[in-house]
């Protein structure tokens, strides 16, 4: 299983998500702006995997910060990151959570070399909590996919998507490991390519059967039986169940739900943001043309081409199964269920 990010006495090393699968190439971060620019740019992405870049982005920012000016510096760090991108949910999270140790740290006295030290733990840990988490999501999730046939993902919800081991990714990881006999179907996921270029990757490392598809053949492959389930991850969930994810899921979804197949999705509780109402308040990012208008810098449209691209869109919450977290499954209604796996924490406990 692929290493997607580290902390090292050189810097924040992590795999270039860009290069691959060409090569295995590896980027150090040696300051705040260079993991905010390696997320803003994708060299890291995937929203767990954002959320551990963003702690660590925090953290190694005040190693640099001087003595003088930290409280200034540090709100100025954690706004250059928190402008990165502005869909997935575990930036904010893990931001949030390494200001409230900051805060409560200054509040209490503690020495400058104290406050580095702990926020430096407080990285490291943020990368531990995120593997156990995929890994406890992914046992939950094991049980409900078949024990023998095709699962479809879209997009990477993989290691290199997470800290490691990988939400959707882990779910079948967890569930071959068990013994089901799987193959995966994924989409290529036009036009970042995550698909094509990170989980066939990732799968093949595996030994983990793995077919790519086109993006528009998802719904034939459902209508000749191809497919038993899908499981997809997610960037930001509604406390309605509504889901943000790469752009297309919300079109595998409505294919997964005429077909009546189960469309699982598998997220850490911090992807969970209980303070939106439903997906409708959900901010989609939109991305440069280029990555529409060019592939791997060759130009496959007319230049100056008008050009739409949102990176996500939201997949309504009545085309969800089940969501798959590390303290259990949620099914609908999902109001109440997420709420109990994020605020009482209902560990272990699986709704279905």
């Amino acid at each position: 299983m692929v290493k997607t990010i580290e902390w090292t006495a050189d810097g924040v090393v992590m795999i270039d998500q860009t290069k691959l699968p060409a090569e295995e190439a590896y980027v150090t971060c040696r300051d705040h702006l260079e993991v905010a620019d390696a997320i803003r740019t994708m060299v890291i992405r995937g929203a767990p995997a954002i959320g551990c870049a963003a702690a660590m982005g925090v953290a190694i920012g005040v190693l640099k910060a001087s003595d003088e000016e930290l409280d200034a510096e540090f709100d100025e760090i954690c706004e250059i990151l928190a402008s990165t991108r502005p869909t997935a949910v575990n930036l904010f999270w893990a931001i949030e959570r390494m200001r409230k140790l900051y805060c409560g740290l200054r509040k209490q006295g503690a020495g400058l070399d104290l406050i580095r030290q702990r926020l430096v733990s407080e990285a490291q840990q943020v990368l531990v909590e995120d593997i156990a988490s995929n890994q406890a999501l992914g046992k939950h999730g094991a049980s409900l996919l078949p024990s023998g046939g095709t699962v479809m993902t879209h997009c990477n919800a993989g290691a290199l998507a997470t800290g490691g081991y990988g939400t959707a990714l882990g779910v079948i990881r967890a569930a071959v490991d068990r013994g089901n006999a799987l193959d995966v179907l994924a989409n290529e996921t036009r036009p970042f390519m995550q698909g094509a270029r990170l989980t066939v990757w990732e799968l093949q490392q595996d030994d983990i059967p793995v077919t790519l598809l086109t993006d528009n053949m998802a719904g034939h492959m459902m209508q000749r039986g191809c497919v038993q389930a899908v499981v997809v991850g997610a960037d930001r969930i509604a406390a309605n169940g509504d889901v943000a994810n790469k752009i297309g899921t919300y079109s595998v979804a409505v294919l997964a739900k005429e077909s009546g197949i189960p469309f699982y999705v598998a997220a850490p509780t911090s992807t969970v943001d209980l303070g939106l109402a439903s997906g409708e308040e959900i901010p989609i990012e939109e991305r440069a043309p280029e990555e529409v208008t060019q592939v791997q810098g060759l130009q496959i449209a007319p230049h100056e081409t008008r050009v739409c691209n949102p990176a996500f869109d939201v997949t309504p919450s009545r085309f969800v199964t089940a969501i798959i977290t590390e303290n259990g499954v949620a099914v609908p209604p999902y109001g109440g269920a997420l709420r109990a796996l994020v605020v009482e924490g209902a560990s272990g406990r699986d709704e279905t």
